[in-house]
């Protein structure tokens, strides 16, 4: 007889988080910049200024200079995590890239920064593609072969590049003379997309062994929405995305109240039991909506938003590397990741810091 598991959820043992690394891009653009490069169509349409902070909570985001690939990016955070962890690249066992931008249809774009990082021949290589969840599926992927004991440690990488669609966006506004106040919303979304790169290094570890640990994950598809947010749309010499983004607002968290309703249910992962959340980060609406609907503190929620924007796979996983920096995340705490990506797929992952 065929079961159907009505509460997919994981537990490791052996994984820990030990190193993280990051690169931020080094062009800082402003959500003002932008509205003053859109002013004929402000101006057109009647859009007060400040419009585009107001409604995202997006002040700033950063941008790679011309011409960096995904691979690029992606290797700047993976030589970061190398060198924060002293780690030699010949005994790195995997490297899966994770990103929404990637070099090219083939190779995987992992076969790229594979080479550039110096890892072995004998390490396994591969790509996985998930929107905005890729980077916490990479983790879960790799965490599941160390749990096996298939390998002792890998890397996981991202390296997103929104130059070209928040450019082609840009342009493709201003030549639309048809545009409407209500037929622009499709395009918002992807005036609040960053770029960024991100690097975790993972091991095996004994079972009770300080440290960061991964312990425990849950997800939840709700793949009837798929069509509310479309990338990848080619013209000549654009790269557009189309998103219904206060539909894919109210069916993202509806999804990842089922997520939550599971990943809590966990003994000692409730929202009160938990210290720190970490979220892919969409806009504030989104966060308080989110917070409001699950029952949450949104006080626990540590933010990059502001500055750095929507990062796609990199958001939740880089917010949560600049806790530990600025040393916010603590031993002796938990935190919970929460990703939420078009398609619609939720997945959480709770981290726990032992002593």
């Amino acid at each position: 007889m065929e079961t159907y598991l009505q509460h997919p959820m994981i537990h490791y043992d052996h994984v820990c988080l030990d190193t993280f690394g990051y690169e931020l891009p080094p062009r800082v653009v402003s959500s003002e910049e932008i509205e003053k490069r859109l002013s004929p169509l402000y101006e057109r349409l009647r859009l007060p200024a400040g419009r585009l902070e107001l409604m995202s909570g997006i002040r700033e985001r950063r941008l790679w200079s011309d011409r960096t690939r995904p691979s690029d990016a992606a290797t700047l955070a993976g030589k970061k995590v190398l060198a924060n962890g002293g780690i030699s690249p010949e005994n790195i066992e995997c490297l899966i890239f994770t990103s929404v931008s990637r070099d090219m249809m083939e190779p995987a774009t992992a076969s790229f920064v594979h080479n550039r990082l110096g890892l072995s021949s004998s390490c396994l290589l591969f790509d996985i593609s998930n929107a905005c969840l890729g980077f916490l599926d990479g983790m879960v992927m790799l965490a599941n072969m160390i749990e096996l004991g298939q390998v002792k440690n890998g890397l996981v990488v991202s390296g997103e590049t929104a130059e070209q669609l928040l450019e082609s966006t840009i342009l493709s506004l201003l030549a639309d003379p048809d545009l409407t106040r209500k037929s622009i919303k499709p395009a918002f979304a992807s005036l609040t997309i960053g770029s960024g790169s991100m690097g975790l290094y993972m091991k095996r570890v004994t079972k009770g062994e300080r440290g960061l640990r991964l312990v425990h994950g849950s997800w939840r598809a709700n793949t009837a929405h798929s069509d509310l947010c479309h990338g990848g749309q080619s013209g000549p010499g654009t790269t557009l995305m189309a998103t219904d983004s206060e539909e894919l607002l109210y069916r993202g968290v509806e999804t990842a109240l089922l997520t939550w309703e599971a990943f809590s249910g966990k003994e000692g992962w409730s929202g009160e039991m938990i210290h720190h959340f970490f979220c892919h980060q969409v806009g504030s609406a989104h966060a308080r909506l989110l917070f409001e609907k699950l029952d949450l503190d949104e006080k626990k929620n540590f933010e990059t938003l502001a500055d750095l924007g929507n990062v796609g796979s990199v958001s939740a996983p880089i917010t949560m590397a600049m806790a530990l920096e600025q040393r916010i995340f603590k031993p002796g705490e938990r935190a919970a990741l929460l990703g939420i990506g078009s398609g619609i797929n939720c997945m959480m992952l709770g981290v726990e810091w032992t002593e």
